[in-house]
């Protein structure tokens, strides 16, 4: 078993989730929430019985994740 932060977004009309730190792009949508993060689970375990394991390695490990929102003149 391991551990991957996760974010997921909530628009208007779908959730959708994906891990922090993979190599490729991995994703999940649903309904809810927990939809969501059930179909990102999925997605890495398909994407690390496709690809391998050395797909899924960060280095170095996330410790931490920070969502921040900033105003920025464009």
């Amino acid at each position: 078993m391991r551990q991957f932060k996760i974010v997921v977004e909530k628009h208007p009309d779908v959730y959708v989730a994906y891990p922090l730190g993979m190599k490729g792009v991995v994703v999940g949508q649903g309904d809810t929430y927990e939809a969501a993060l059930a179909d990102v689970k999925s997605a890495i375990k398909f994407h690390f019985e496709t690809f391998g394991p050395d797909e899924i390695e960060v280095d170095p490990p996330i410790l931490e994740t920070f969502i921040a929102e900033t105003g920025v003149a464009v």
